[in-house]
């Protein structure tokens, strides 16, 4: 069975005016959708085809991991966004957070930092990875589960993502991306069970 392009869990203005509709159309519609064609095309008659999307993610390399990867990674970016996003995270999230980088305000300093250093195309993640939330960055496809890491929020750092919205301006992004799109309540559901400190 051919894989699918996801829907968006949000209208396509509904991130608007902080990342337009004309973004979402293009990023969404264009760039993921090829992602997925392609991978159809690379897998068709192969044992690949008959894998999740995950096992096919950790057992490959070259153009079928790249456009595996791409697919998870924009899935999982669109639902790091919400319409009235920002603010801060409460609960759990909240105090691993405190606990981990010292300040709520540290950790959105590193994973700014982390998004605006990232070179040419890549990702900039909250990680849960050995029982601590911790930052990271890849390069292209690579993604968190590559290394045995749980992601908990993702900011895509392709200039596809900001162009239409920021021009070359990332630093403008990603200071949107944290004050009006984080969606802390999706960061929150994929924490893992706390370890005793």
């Amino acid at each position: 069975m051919p894989f699918l392009l996801p829907e968006l869990p949000y209208a396509l203005d509904a991130l608007a005016p902080h990342m337009s509709a004309e973004t979402l159309e293009i990023h969404h519609g264009k760039h993921h959708r090829s992602y997925v064609d392609t991978l159809n095309k690379l897998i068709e008659g192969t044992p690949e085809a008959a894998k999740s999307l995950e096992a096919i993610i950790l057992s490959t390399e070259g153009a079928i991991f790249n456009n595996a990867a791409q697919m998870w990674n924009h899935a999982f970016f669109w639902n790091s966004m919400k319409p009235n996003g920002g603010g801060r995270p409460s609960g759990d999230l909240a105090e691993r957070l405190e606990h981990d980088f010292g300040s709520f305000t540290k950790a959105i300093s590193e994973f700014s930092a982390a998004a605006l250093s990232q070179f040419g195309s890549g990702w900039a993640w909250l990680v849960a990875d050995k029982g601590k939330l911790a930052i990271t960055k890849t390069g292209n496809a690579d993604l968190p589960l590559k290394h045995g890491q749980t992601a908990l929020l993702a900011v895509d750092v392709w200039e596809h993502a900001y162009y239409i919205d920021h021009r070359n301006l990332r630093p403008r992004y990603i200071e949107t991306f944290f004050g009006k799109l984080v969606n802390w309540d999706f960061a929150a559901q994929n924490l893992p069970r706390r370890t005793p400190y």
